[in-house]
């Protein structure tokens, strides 16, 4: 590894004055968190349990039970995003929304070109960042997802696609800042990069603030040894690199190729640890409840919902300035 202890520590002091400067503009509003639910848990719960959820009582629910947005998946429920330079259609959606009191406040994107050994496959993945950067500020997103998941891609081994992966993402990291955005990926135990020590090399070496990454317990648990505590992943790995977080319980298995979710308080995870450890440093950001292949998508908002409110309260309590 080419990247220093000392640059590895530059990034993340870049990280947390960043995540300052959101601390004290969040505090002025007085929304510390911001909570959102995910249509990925409605798609899944719709094809997995065929259940039926119009995106109208979607919406009306999450406006309902104090949620402030929306992270938008692409195919579901009507059709890919839209084109960056379509603004009738971007005018459309972002009015569907706010009618709610709801922000599309970001979109989930995911393909294994960010890392192929082929070069043009590469290339083509960058242009097709820079496309969703465009739609990204044209929606008024404030972040895009990415999961890098796949193969190999063609690469020999492991470290050839973790490098590939790494000077893709040091090239879409400048792309975000340039348009006042970044990006959150996201590591899950069945992708080839599925370790601990991989996240933390990505994030070494990539060094740029506008890349950061995701914290789901659910893939921390399993990256963590199945114990329940994956808030001991997220010390070590370091608060200030958390662009994003899917708030979700796990009981240490796969389901459905990934991390089994579960609504939080129905695992094994000690979900108020993880948000006192989120609060603790200084996480002031969106908390998405993720229902990913959950029954009853909407037993698992509210129970997510309801753990956010009761770590705020003793946050707040804590912190009466926030």
């Amino acid at each position: 590894m080419n990247t220093t202890r000392r640059s590895f520590l530059k990034s993340g002091v870049l990280l947390a004055a960043a995540a300052a400067g959101e601390s004290l503009a969040q505090g002025k509003t007085g929304k510390p968190w911001k909570t959102s639910v995910g249509l990925n848990g409605f798609m899944s719960s719709e094809g997995r349990f065929h259940h039926s959820y119009p995106i109208w009582e979607i919406l009306d629910f999450t406006s309902r039970e104090g949620f402030d947005g929306v992270e938008l998946v692409e195919g579901w429920p009507h059709g890919a995003y839209p084109k960056s330079n379509e603004a009738e259609r971007i005018a459309a959606l972002k009015r569907m929304y706010e009618a709610y009191g709801l922000r599309p406040y970001t979109f989930q994107t995911g393909s294994a070109d960010a890392y192929a050994a082929d070069q043009a496959r590469r290339d083509a993945w960058i242009a097709q960042f820079s496309e969703h950067v465009n739609l990204a500020r044209n929606l008024g997103c404030d972040f895009i997802g990415h999961w890098p998941g796949g193969d190999l891609a063609g690469n020999a081994n492991l470290d050839e696609a973790i490098t590939h992966l790494i000077a893709s993402y040091r090239e879409a990291a400048k792309r975000a800042a340039d348009a006042g955005l970044y990006f959150s990926f996201e590591i899950e135990p069945p992708f080839v990069f599925n370790t601990f020590e991989t996240l933390q090399r990505i994030l070494a070496e990539v060094d740029h603030p506008a890349c950061k990454t995701n914290f789901d317990p659910s893939h921390f648990d399993l990256m963590w040894e199945r114990k329940g505590k994956p808030h001991e992943m997220l010390q070590k790995l370091g608060v200030q690199h958390i662009g994003h977080v899917h708030l979700t319980d796990c009981d240490g298995t796969l389901f459905e190729g990934t991390s089994k979710h579960l609504a939080c308080g129905d695992g094994h995870c000690d979900i108020p640890a993880a948000l006192k450890t989120l609060w603790d440093g200084g996480y002031r950001g969106w908390i998405m409840n993720d229902a990913w292949m959950i029954d009853d998508a909407y037993d698992a908002y509210r129970k997510g919902k309801a753990a956010i409110d009761a770590a705020l309260k003793v946050g707040g309590a804590a912190n009466p300035e926030l």
